[in-house]
């Protein structure tokens, strides 16, 4: 059975192309939500006359993508504090708002945003209501970026190809536990608990070129390999991937004036860094940028003493 749900996360154009990379989303459609007179055009929306928002319809299938899922990739593209603004634009339209036509999401989608809002210490500025109406906008903007590749656009190119990867956001994944450290150390603790970041170019593992896979010092969970790591001038330990998706949380990052994409560990909730658009397009084209600190390297040769046996076949 299909579902729908409405975003509006500023230029319809990008949070059209962004949803329409993730499996189980089987159509969209961006159009004017909300509005106060019926069936708007493109230049009257702009006007700021209609109350309408730009908004992408979603279509997708809940079996293969979660709502919570849909949500948290749309709380990656917005600034969720901005009011009337996203990327280079500004206009009432361009307003943030998640929009549903099926009272069991309501309950749902409020815990959701209880949850982020719990999670960012501060109320979000995004609607959240049931859809009173949805007109679609005109054709040449069904599909823009697609038509358009290199068309305007307000969202990081990092979250399309997040988005096209997957991994499940809905619980956390198991892991025994094995390899945990027993404690952390004052620079562990800055970087994963305080999102610190340490130094570049003078840290443990930036120039680290041995076999093996590197860990959650808190836990042990594997995080990523080094048959997936290269050699970057950031100065940090830099990965094409990780070794599982669903190990990953992915969240908005507007500290220092800039707007990034923070890597943290699910299985403990810390910080591990970020990611950026600019690894080699051979590898996937995301370098992962990842602070030494919050990872404990475990060579290939121990990786079978560890507990960590069964992912030797990943080390190339």
């Amino acid at each position: 059975m299909q579902k729908t749900i409405y975003f509006a996360g500023g230029c319809f154009w990008g949070t059209e192309h962004l949803f329409r990379q993730v499996k189980g989303v089987s159509s969209t459609r961006v159009g004017y939500a909300n509005s106060n007179i019926p069936d708007p055009d493109y230049r009257t929306v702009c006007s700021g006359t209609t109350g309408a928002a730009e908004t992408v319809e979603v279509t997708y299938d809940p079996a293969t993508v979660s709502l919570r899922r849909l949500v948290d990739i749309y709380f990656m593209s917005i600034d969720p504090f901005a009011v009337n603004r996203q990327g280079n634009d500004t206009g009432t339209q361009y307003r943030t708002g998640v929009y549903w036509t099926d009272p069991e999401d309501a309950k749902m989608l409020e815990d959701i945003f209880a949850g982020i809002t719990r999670r960012l210490g501060h109320p979000v500025a995004v609607e959240l209501m049931p859809l009173r109406n949805f007109y679609p906008a005109e054709d040449y903007h069904q599909l823009y970026l697609e038509a358009n590749p290199g068309g305007y656009c307000h969202i990081d190119p990092t979250l399309f190809e997040l988005a096209r990867r997957g991994g499940s956001t809905d619980g956390v994944p198991e892991w025994s536990g094995k390899g945990a450290s027993a404690e952390l150390s004052p620079l562990q603790d800055a970087v994963m608990n305080h999102n610190a970041t340490e130094r570049p170019f003078v840290n443990e593992y930036f120039d680290e070129h041995r076999r093996g896979i590197y860990v959650d010092p808190a836990t042990g969970a594997p995080l990523f390999v080094s048959s997936d790591k290269f050699d970057s001038s950031c100065g940090w330990p830099a990965f094409a991937r990780p070794i599982d998706e669903a190990a990953m949380e992915y969240r908005t990052d507007t500290s220092h004036g800039m707007h990034r994409i923070e890597v943290r560990s699910r299985y403990a909730d810390t910080h591990l860094g970020h990611v950026f658009p600019d690894g080699p397009r051979e590898l996937g084209g995301l370098r992962y940028c990842i602070n030494s600190a919050a990872l404990r390297f475990v060579p290939a040769e121990r990786m079978a003493d560890e507990g960590y046996g069964d992912l030797l076949g990943l080390v190339r």
